[in-house]
């Protein structure tokens, strides 16, 4: 499996530049030689060559739901996007709140992941809200600790985590939801939801917890990352936070940078959580995106059977997939438009997540084709999941190599 890269468009140190590219099988070496005496080799033009990517915020469903996605699966499916590094969120059965449950994840992840695999460990015992787990435990062995699907409820509660999470050094990854204020609620409080009769979801459901949050980091002096953030509200809460010292980070996906509440079907693949919001917040999402507010972007890659996906807005289960379809859409909708550079985009898909998780080691690289427009079609993902709102939308980047480990843990080279 060898291949040339003509001209190649290449990350290196925080800046893009272009050379030829020569790869051997396992490496990348640039090839200054003549091209044109290379006829023993595939040759491919506009193609970027990036470090492996790196999404702190995906749901790969093993031990307990492996009919949904399996760690095989999910970090197959991550390689094609471009992923050589994933953390795996503890909504799983068991879940990882003990070293006894955590283990069976990890001897999981030692057996059938191509990419590395970090998991988180839950901040409450089955994320129940009630007792602290065993932080002390798990903490060498997890990126940080997260009760994602469930928001913490207490406020005592969190801030007991926070203080035990801050001495351990480790940070606390929240998924910021008011219980109280969901009122049955399954899409966004809007104009769609007013016009078809559904049950919304309120902002303040997310921004409320956050701004709560903020407060008890002050007390607390842990390290505090806010996820899937989706409105306007989120992202003022936390651009003031960072303007005043509170240690603070955060994430959207990028439906919430693409998408909102106008783009809805009567479909369960528009239906996530947090929801899809209004233009308003998209417009600020976008703006948290520019200026830095928002310091990565993650898929929040949330796999569910076709039958679970299937049952319209109100009754399916909530998570879409993403992590084949993010960098060729924000190529696509982002970079190629102009609205960030590519260097923004590597920041936000491979440098900050690693910085701020303190991921250290192999990177790897991945290659994507550039420029050739191709519809989204679900039934050529290696994820189990095939639920996306951005079906049949067209992109202009495809994966053709990602490396890990020193070998090609995807190709279509060949």
């Amino acid at each position: 499996m060898k291949a040339l890269f003509r001209d190649a468009l290449v990350y290196n140190m925080g800046k893009m530049s272009r050379a030829n590219m020569l790869f051997d099988g396992t490496s990348l070496s640039v090839f200054e030689g003549e091209v044109s005496r290379l006829d023993d080799l595939s040759v491919f033009d506009n193609t970027v060559i990036l470090p492996g990517f790196c999404d702190v915020h995906v749901h790969f469903r093993e031990p307990g739901f492996s009919y949904k996605e399996t760690i095989a699966t999910g970090s197959r499916a991550s390689a094609r996007g471009g992923y050589t590094c994933v953390c795996t969120m503890p909504n799983l059965s068991p879940a990882p709140d003990s070293v006894e449950n955590l283990a069976l994840q990890l001897k999981l992840i030692d057996e059938s992941a191509c990419i590395k695999v970090i998991p988180y460990g839950t901040i409450t015992v089955g994320e129940s809200g009630e007792e602290l787990s065993d932080l002390a435990g798990m903490a060498d062995k997890v990126a940080g600790f997260s009760d994602d699907g469930r928001g913490v409820q207490s406020e005592d509660m969190m801030l007991l985590a926070m203080k035990e999470a801050a001495r351990l050094n480790k940070p606390i990854v929240a998924h910021c939801e008011d219980n109280s204020l969901l009122r049955g609620g399954y899409i966004h409080d809007g104009e769609y939801a007013r016009a078809h009769g559904h049950r919304g979801i309120c902002s303040e459901s997310e921004w409320g917890p956050i701004k709560r949050d903020i407060e008890l980091v002050k007390k607390s002096g842990v390290s505090y990352h806010v996820c899937h953030i989706s409105t306007k509200e989120s992202v003022e809460l936390i651009r003031r936070a960072k303007a005043e010292g509170v240690d603070i980070t955060c994430e959207t996906g990028p439906h919430y940078i693409l998408l909102d509440d106008g783009w809805l079907k009567e479909d369960g693949r528009f239906k996530m959580n947090p929801p899809l919001r209004s233009r308003e917040d998209r417009a600020e999402i976008l703006r948290g995106i520019i200026d830095g507010t928002i310091d990565m972007i993650a898929t929040d890659h949330a796999p569910h059977s076709a039958e679970e996906k299937s049952r319209g807005l109100e009754k399916s289960a909530m998570g879409v997939v993403g992590i084949e379809t993010c960098f060729p859409l924000v190529y696509t909708y982002l970079v190629k438009t102009g609205i960030i550079t590519m260097e923004r985009a590597v920041e936000l898909l491979s440098e900050n997540p690693r910085a701020r998780f303190g991921i250290e080691g192999d990177r790897g690289f991945t290659v994507f084709k550039l420029g050739e427009s191709k519809k989204i079609d679900p039934a050529e993902f290696l994820s189990k999941g095939k639920s996306t709102p951005f079906e049949g939308m067209s992109t202009e980047a495809e994966c053709l190599l990602t490396v890990y480990g020193g070998r090609a843990v995807y190709s279509k080279l060949n």
